[in-house]
């Protein structure tokens, strides 16, 4: 892609992320509004959503069903309900890695204590199956209970991608390649980030009228760059930016690929004390033990390692987005998707 090109695609994608994440920020404010009347723990759920992301699910999902040929009113609850959930994830994740900071402010449960925002990550749960029920007047039962059926899905590979990651934390396992991790990948971060919106768009767009498998392998190459450059803003992004507390993966013991690969390529020695820092507990780490992590994963190459990884994926992804919407006719929404390869490397 030449630099023209590769300009105009990422102005697409942030004109498409600003109008879909914004309109699905109205309808995600009426739900919390209508529900924060009622009790204190939605007023305390709609932190995290009023924080406002990049809105990249709900606006995928959008797009999805407009290229297959649906309204934004038809697709809109899904987003809200993707928006919803995507947030209790978040609540539960910075609870469980010990986060300090969440889009540049301070983690729910720094703020209320763990069994506050436990409960407030419950609540969004909760308020993102409203949503889905609500599908019914629009889309039909039909179509409604399949949605239901790919949101089940969705949840279930994402908690037990989350368990793999949460289990090689706890085991102090280090005995990992490049194929454990992408399948825990898979899993935890490329099904409610990139398959699940790109299926279901299809879904509404089609009123169940397409093979959904035929989404997985774009959703999972494009889901797996996403996740490891992720991973190389946690250690090299603007702070103010990135939202997130810079280093944190270290700090929690996060197996991502430049671990792994300092793993595979360090000395005997070097990986014992590497198991060793991995193994402690987040408050047990100090700043020395963090900078030699650094400091190893730069000598070995680690950021350089997976920034090849993840541009080999980005491609892989562009093909098979050619193939997934061969069928589909050119709009701006196609355009969107078939950009998110490129845009997903290029964020910082």
């Amino acid at each position: 892609m030449n630099a023209d090109a590769a300009s105009e695609s990422s102005r697409l994608v942030r004109e498409v992320l600003e109008e879909y994440g914004s309109c699905a920020q109205r309808a995600l404010v009426a739900y919390l509004e209508r529900e924060s009347a009622r009790c204190e723990v939605y007023r305390l759920a709609a932190d995290y959503p009023l924080r406002r992301g990049r809105s990249l699910r709900a606006s995928f999902c959008i797009a999805a069903a407009r290229a297959f040929g649906a309204s934004v009113d038809d697709a809109v609850r899904c987003a809200v309900s993707l928006e919803l959930l995507h947030n209790a994830f978040l609540v539960h994740d910075d609870i469980e890695d010990e986060s300090d900071e969440r889009r540049g402010q301070p983690s729910l449960h720094r703020l209320h204590g763990v069994a506050t925002a436990l409960n407030a990550g419950d609540a969004l749960v909760v308020l993102g199956l409203r949503p889905l029920l609500e599908n019914r007047g629009r889309l039909g039962a039909r179509v409604s209970f399949r949605i239901l059926e790919e949101t089940e899905r969705m949840v279930r590979e994402s908690v037990e991608g989350q368990a793999i990651e949460l289990r090689w934390r706890r085991d102090n396992v280090t005995e990992l390649s490049e194929s454990d991790y992408l399948a825990m990948t898979l899993r935890k971060t490329c099904w409610y980030t990139t398959i699940f919106p790109n299926r279901i768009g299809a879904l509404i767009g089609t009123r169940d009228g397409i093979e959904l498998d035929r989404f997985v392998r774009f959703g999972f190459f494009l889901g797996a760059a996403f996740q490891i450059q992720d991973d190389l803003l946690n250690l090299t992004g603007n702070h103010e930016r990135y939202g997130k507390e810079l280093e944190g993966d270290l700090r929690e013991g996060k197996r991502t690929l430049m671990i792994i690969h300092l793993l595979e390529r360090a000395s005997p020695s070097e990986r014992l004390r590497a198991k060793e820092i991995l193994g402690r507990e987040r408050a047990a780490k100090s700043n020395e033990d963090v900078l030699w992590l650094k400091s190893t994963m730069d000598r070995l190459g680690c950021a350089g390692y997976a920034r090849t990884v993840a541009h080999a994926l980005a491609g892989a992804a562009l093909h098979e987005f050619r193939v997934a919407f061969a069928s589909t006719r050119d709009s701006r929404d196609k355009r969107f998707i078939g950009a998110l390869p490129h845009w997903v490397l290029e964020r910082t």
